[in-house]
C-alpha cells in the first residue's frame, strides 16, 4: 500500500511538473509564438514578445504565422518599415496568403496609403473572391478615397457572402450619405391629443443637403401649427469628420414665433465608430424659450449585431433649470432586412427628448412631469435614389400633477439623392 501511494505520488509531481513545461514552452517554435501572443496581448510587452519571435524564426525560418504576427507588432510599434518587410517576405513566398494581405493592407490603410492598400487587396481578392475581410477593408480603403460607387460595390459583394455582417452595415449606411452630393428632404407630421391640447398639431419640414469637404451641412425649413398658431424654424446641421473614428454634430435653429418653436435652439455631439461593432455619441443640447436657456446632456450606445442595430440613449437636465434634477432616456431596436436604407424600428422610452422636433416645445414648461413612449419605424428604399419613411409614436403624458393624456403622431417623408 505504501508502494501504491508513492507510486501514485510520483506520478502526480511528474504531469504537475509536465503540465508546468507545457505552460511555458519556449523551446518549439510553436511555444514561442503562443508565449508571444501572451506577452503581446496579456502583458503589453511588445518587447519581450518580439524577443520570442526572433528566437522562433531561428528555430523555424519558414514559420509565416510568426512572420505576420512579428509584423503586426511592428506596425502597433509604428516601426513600419520592418512590418512591411515580414509581411512582404510571407506574400513573396505564397501570394495567396490571407492573413498577411490583411496585414500589409490595414497597415497600408491606417497610414494613408489608400493606393498600395488596394494593390494589396485587388492582388487577394483574386485568390480569395468571397473573403469578408478582404471585401470589408476595400470597402473602407474606397469609402476614404472618396471613391463612393465603387465602395458600394464591395459592400454589395460582401452581402452576397455575408448579408449580416455588422461592421459592413454601418459602413455602407456612411457610404450612402457620402455618395450622393445632394439630398432633399419633406416630411409630415400629426399629433393628436385626446386631453392635453382641443386641437392637433401639424409640423412640415423640408430640407436640402449637401456633402462638403468637411461633411454633410443641412438646411431645414420647420413650418407648424400649434395651439392654433403658425410658426416658422429656421435651422443648419453639419456632420463635420475628424477622422475615420470621429465625426461630430452641430446644429442651430432659430425661430421668431416663440411657443411655437423654442426661440433658438442648439447642439453639439461627439460620434464614435468603435471595435466589436459598438457606436457611441456623447453630446449637448441648448433650447431657449422666453426665459432661461434650457441645457440638455446626452449619451448613447448602439451596437450592430448581424441585421440588427440595438441602441440606448440618455438625456440628462441638470437641477439648475428644473429645480431637480430631471432625465429622459430610451431603448432602441432596429432590423436592416435589405440595404442600410430598408429598416423596420422600435422604441421605448421615458421622458421628452430634445431631438423629437414635433413635441420639444414642450421642454419649455420647467415642471417635470411623468411621459412614456413607444413608437415604430419603417424606411423602404422604392428606388436607387428615394427613399420612403413612416413613423409613429404614442405619449402616455402627464400634463398637469395627476393629471395624464394620450398623445399619438404619425409621420410620413421622402428622401431623394442626386
Amino acid at each position: 500500500m505504501r508502494k501504491t501511494s508513492i507510486c501514485l505520488s510520483v506520478l502526480f509531481i511528474s504531469l504537475l511538473t509536465a503540465s508546468g513545461v507545457a505552460a511555458q514552452d519556449t523551446t518549439s517554435a510553436d511555444g514561442l509564438l503562443t508565449e508571444a501572443r501572451k506577452a503581446a496581448f496579456e502583458k503589453d510587452d511588445y518587447t519581450l514578445a518580439k524577443k520570442y519571435l526572433h528566437k522562433a524564426l531561428a528555430i523555424s525560418p519558414g514559420y509565416a504565422d510568426i512572420k505576420i504576427f512579428l509584423g503586426r507588432i511592428y506596425t502597433w510599434t509604428k516601426v513600419y518599415d520592418s512590418a512591411r518587410y515580414y509581411f512582404h517576405d510571407v506574400l513573396t513566398k505564397d501570394p495567396a496568403y490571407e492573413d498577411a494581405s490583411v496585414a500589409l493592407a490595414s497597415l497600408e490603410y491606417w497610414n494613408d496609403q489608400n493606393a498600395a492598400a488596394l494593390r494589396v487587396l485587388d492582388s487577394a481578392l483574386q485568390y480569395h473572391p468571397a473573403s469578408e475581410n478582404l471585401l470589408l477593408l476595400k470597402a473602407k480603403v474606397l469609402n476614404a478615397e472618396r471613391n463612393y460607387a465603387a465602395a458600394q460595390l464591395a459592400i454589395d459583394q460582401l452581402f452576397k457572402v455575408n448579408r449580416n455582417n455588422t461592421e459592413a452595415r454601418a459602413l455602407e449606411g456612411r457610404i450612402r450619405e457620402s455618395a450622393a452630393k445632394n439630398k432633399i428632404g419633406i416630411s409630415y407630421d400629426y399629433v393628436y391629443f385626446d386631453k392635453q391640447f382641443p386641437d392637433p398639431w401639424h409640423l412640415v419640414s423640408l430640407d436640402y443637403g449637401r456633402v462638403t469637404g468637411i461633411g454633410t451641412v443641412t438646411g431645414r425649413i420647420n413650418y407648424a401649427n400649434r395651439f392654433a398658431e403658425n410658426g416658422i424654424q429656421y435651422e443648419l446641421e453639419a456632420y463635420p469628420r475628424i477622422s475615420k473614428t470621429f465625426y461630430t454634430y452641430v446644429g442651430a435653429g432659430y425661430s421668431d414665433k416663440i411657443g411655437v418653436f423654442p426661440h433658438w435652439r442648439g447642439g453639439f455631439s461627439l460620434y464614435a465608430n468603435l471595435p466589436k461593432s459598438f457606436e457611441g455619441e456623447l453630446g449637448v443640447r441648448y433650447l431657449r424659450f422666453s426665459g432661461d436657456p434650457v441645457w440638455v446632456y446626452t449619451g448613447y450606445v448602439g451596437k450592430y449585431y448581424k441585421s440588427w442595430l440595438f441602441g440606448g440613449r440618455v438625456y440628462i437636465t441638470p437641477g439648475t433649470f428644473t429645480k431637480t434634477l430631471s432625465t429622459s432616456y430610451s431603448v432602441s431596436a432596429r432590423y436592416y432586412y435589405g440595404s442600410s436604407d430598408d429598416m423596420i424600428g422600435l422604441i421605448a422610452g421615458y421622458g421628452i427628448s430634445p431631438d423629437d422636433r414635433f413635441n420639444a416645445i414642450q421642454l419649455g414648461d420647467n415642471i417635470r412631469l411623468t411621459s412614456y413612449k413607444a413608437g415604430f419605424s419603417f424606411r423602404k428604399k422604392v428606388s436607387r435614389l428615394n427613399v420612403l419613411s413612416v413613423d409613429g409614436n404614442w405619449f402616455n403624458q402627464e400634463y398637469l400633477p395627476g393629471t395624464k393624456g394620450n398623445q399619438y403622431q404619425i409621420s410620413l417623408g421622402w428622401l431623394f439623392r442626386f
